[in-house]
């Protein structure tokens, strides 16, 4: 596995696995805006010639870092690139000089949650209904919160 910074150039590859991760998936045109805003950082794991098998997107305003999304193609899960993203993304955004880090997280992605503790992540509050389901109720958010810079990471 590789980790790199991802450019705008990557945009249509993460798309394809935003797409293969999320039911209501960003495009390469979101995609491509996020990491051109202000703040804005994306990194990218590609696999054995593959043009991403995963990839975070982030940001830091503020003196706070948001991750945005993280997605990993099902057939690289559960091979460690969804932590090896989430660890070079809390280096990035230390080195921004971020005070904490903040994420959302579905209450029924046990799978996610799992890897947000292994990162760190403390629950610090939660948003009811956040994630609309196409033909199913809507699910909450649990916020997470990671202390940086402050002695916490």
């Amino acid at each position: 596995m590789i980790l790199r910074p991802a450019l705008p150039e990557d945009a249509a590859a993460m798309a394809e696995v935003h797409a293969s991760a999320f039911d209501a998936p960003w495009s390469e045109a979101d995609i491509r805006q996020l990491l051109t805003s202000p703040g804005g950082f994306g990194l990218l794991a590609a696999c054995a010639g593959e043009p991403a098998a995963g990839f975070v997107l982030a940001r830091v305003i503020a003196g706070e870092a948001e991750v945005l999304t993280l997605a990993v193609d099902p057939g690289h899960r559960r091979g460690q690139i969804g932590l090896a993203l989430m660890s070079a993304a809390i280096h990035l955004a230390c080195e921004s000089g971020a005070a904490a880090m903040f994420l959302e997280v579905a209450a029924d992605n046990a799978a996610a949650a799992a890897l947000y503790a292994r990162a760190g992540f403390a629950e610090a509050g939660r948003r009811r209904g956040y994630y609309r389901r196409p033909g199913a109720a809507a699910v909450d958010a649990h916020v997470l919160r990671l202390d940086l810079n402050s002695g916490g990471a």
